[in-house]
Parts: structure tokens; C-alpha cells; sequence
């Protein structure tokens, strides 16, 4: 295999391995038809390794009609085992940056959606669907290549997952909710993720403040980062309906609890332990671009008072995660000269200002020497 890659990489090479003629005995798809079952799949993940070489390597493989194959035995029902084992090389397929363009071409999202939606599939390979969708249509050229209509058929299949929440599987829950975080990472994906009607994001919000199950929230939180857009450079706040329902269903959910606003969700979730912390500092990072939010943060002391705090976190991750925090709190308060001049809010961007200049790694305010005390040892 690393050979065959090797001599795939030299537009000479490309000619011996994608020979010209279908009825050659090299020729991948015959090899394939020929293999038995294990046979099948070394030979499929060859070509996902050939397909991630380049582009023009992918379109000779897309030319050549072995992404067919790949179909094929998606479809294939009768091994679970050898469709699972698929479905991870689709995985790593939808990883490559120009899979997109070529997987467009194919009838591979229908497929991932007959999946999520067939009842009496296995648990786990809808769950790797939701995963393969969700990779796949996370890319921002993904709008480019594939139509709207593919995009809310994925949604929609996901969504009515939910309707079986009782019954299903914990991984297949987590997952479900990962894919609609990955599918919110853009612009474009989690605009429509906010305006599905009715808005397909709304299980994101819900499990995000759900505390009863600790596997699920993160993976919520996580997700609602996304869609807030904690990794988004630009175009991190929404237009129209959007904007307005993610609003909605943050504080529809708060009214909905004992915390009653959102910044009591979100001060809750810094109260938690490492991990749902990390995930809360992104979720703010993401939300505070917003003046509803950033009023709700910046009126709440002790949300401030814990990402300001530098010794609150002891890894690296959460130590920049917190950092980075502090950063978008005092990037959306700086430019209210409305908010700045009020002596109850300049304490707090102060605090914000002192605690970025230090750094997200542990640096004290003082750093002098302090005497220790012990008991001199007598033996």
C-alpha cells in the first residue's frame, strides 16, 4: 500500500496504478469485486490513502467510478461489521479537504441519511452516519459543492433521533449532538441549524444545561460553542431569525430552571468541574459578541470572578480556554463607551485588562520570595 501511494503521488505513476482499461486484472475495482469481504476493505482503504494524496489523485479516483464501491457497501446490509469498517474509512475520506467536491457527486449524504433515519439499524452505525455527515458538511466550502436540500435532509433525519430520546443510546445521543455541533462550526451551517423550523439546534440548548447526564452536557456545550461561533474568526453573530431564536431558546431554557437567567445557566457551568468548565469558557467566548449576553456576563460578579481568577484551572487547555475568555468578554465590553463609562462596569473591565496582561499560564501579581516554617528534623 505505502508503494502504490508512493507511485500514485507522480503523474507518471498515476497511469499504472488507474489503468485505462476497466478489464485489467490491477485494475482497483476488479481487485475489489475479486477480494472476499476483508479482501474488499483493505482494498477501499487504499484508495481512501490514494484519495487524500491531492486533488487530481481524487478525481482520477472519482473518474474512475471506486467511490461506487465505497456506496456499494454502505448499502451491503448483510455484514454489520464490514459496513462499520466502511463507514470509519468514509470518516477518514471526509476528513480530506477537497472530499467535499468530489463526495457531492456522489449519492453518499442520502445514504448517511437513510442510515441515521432506519430504526432497526444498529445503534452504532447510525451513530458513525451522524458522525460522517456531520465532518463532512462542517467544511466551509460545503455550500459551495452541496445543495440546501441535502443539508436539511441530514438535519432532519438527525432530529427525529430525538423524538426516540427515552430509548436511545447514550454514545448514539452524544454523537448526534457532536454532528450538529460540527455542522454549526459555519456560518452557513449553523444559520440553518437556527432557522430549521422548528430549529434543530433547540437539542443543543436543552442538553447543554442538563446536568443529569455528564457525557451528554459536555458534548452539548461543546456543540453550542460552535454554533455560537467560539471558532469562527468572523461572521460570528447571526442575521435575522437566527439570531433571534438562539436568543429565544438561552432564555426560554433559563425561565425553564431554577437559575431562571442565562447567567445564572452560565454560572453554573463554570461550577462544575474541569472539563464542563472548559466547555462553558467556549460557549461564553462564543456568546458574549452579543449585547444580551454580554449584559448578562458582565452583571453577574461571580462569572467574572472565575475567569479572571488565574489559578482556577491547572491544565494547559483550560488555562487558555479561561484566557481567551477574558479576551472576548473585554473585546465586546471595550467598544460601549456607554458600558465603560458606568462606574459599575469600569471595575470590571479593569479586572478583565489585568487578567489578560498576566497571561493564561499561572502568573502571580507577586512573585517574592516568602519564608517557610518546619520543624528542624532531630534524627
Amino acid at each position: 500500500m505505502d508503494a502504490i501511494e508512493s507511485l500514485a503521488g507522480y503523474p507518471e505513476g498515476m497511469g499504472i496504478v488507474f489503468s485505462a482499461s476497466n478489464n485489467e486484472a490491477t485494475h482497483l475495482g476488479n481487485l475489489a469485486m475479486r477480494c472476499s469481504s476483508l479482501g474488499r476493505v483493505r482494498v477501499l482503504a487504499l484508495i481512501v490513502r490514494l484519495f487524500s494524496i491531492s486533488s487530481s489523485v481524487a478525481s482520477e479516483i472519482s473518474k474512475s467510478n471506486l467511490l461506487k464501491i465505497l456506496e456499494a457497501e454502505v448499502i451491503n446490509t448483510d455484514d454489520t461489521l464490514v459496513t462499520l469498517s466502511v463507514l470509519e474509512l468514509l470518516y477518514e475520506l471526509a476528513e480530506v479537504q477537497h472530499s467535499t467536491e468530489f463526495l457531492s457527486r456522489t449519492s453518499l449524504l442520502q445514504l448517511l441519511s437513510s442510515i441515521i433515519s432506519n430504526g432497526s439499524a444498529e445503534s452504532i452505525l447510525r451513530s458513525r452516519a451522524m458522525m460522517i455527515a456531520g465532518r463532512l458538511l462542517s467544511k466551509e466550502n460545503a455550500f459551495s459543492f452541496i445543495d440546501e436540500s441535502s443539508f436539511r435532509a441530514v438535519l432532519s433525519a438527525i432530529d427525529r433521533r430525538f423524538e426516540f430520546l427515552e430509548s436511545i443510546e447514550a454514545d448514539e445521543c452524544e454523537c448526534a449532538l457532536e454532528a450538529l455541533g460540527q455542522i454549526g462550526s459555519s456560518f452557513q451551517g449553523a444559520t440553518l441549524l437556527l432557522s430549521t423550523s422548528p430549529p434543530a439546534a433547540r437539542h443543543v440548548v436543552s442538553a447543554a444545561f442538563d446536568q443529569q447526564r455528564h457525557s451528554k452536557q459536555l458534548a452539548a456545550l461543546h456543540a453550542l460553542g460552535n454554533i455560537a461561533g467560539e471558532i469562527r474568526t468572523e461572521n460570528v453573530v447571526f442575521n435575522g431569525n437566527a439570531e433571534e431564536n438562539l436568543k429565544r431558546m438561552i432564555y426560554e431554557k433559563a425561565s425553564n430552571t431554577s437559575k431562571l437567567t442565562p447567567s445564572g445557566l452560565l454560572l453554573s457551568v463554570l461550577q462544575q468541574d474541569s472539563e464542563i468548565r472548559l466547555a462553558g469558557y467556549r460557549l461564553i467566548t462564543g456568546l458574549v459578541a452579543r449585547p444580551w449576553c454580554l449584559m448578562e456576563i458582565v452583571s453577574r460578579q461571580e462569572i467574572i470572578d472565575i475567569v479572571t481568577d488565574t489559578f482556577t484551572e491547572t491544565k494547559k487547555i483550560g488555562m487558555e480556554a479561561r484566557h481567551k475568555c477574558c479576551e472576548a468578554i473585554y473585546k465586546a465590553l471595550t467598544p460601549s463607551t456607554k458600558l465603560i463609562s458606568d462606574p459599575a462596569f469600569t471595575g470590571i473591565a479593569a479586572k478583565l485588562q489585568e487578567a489578560i496582561k498576566r497571561g493564561p499560564y499561572l502568573a502571580r501579581k507577586h512573585t517574592e520570595a516568602q519564608p517557610v516554617v518546619m520543624t528542624a528534623d532531630r534524627f
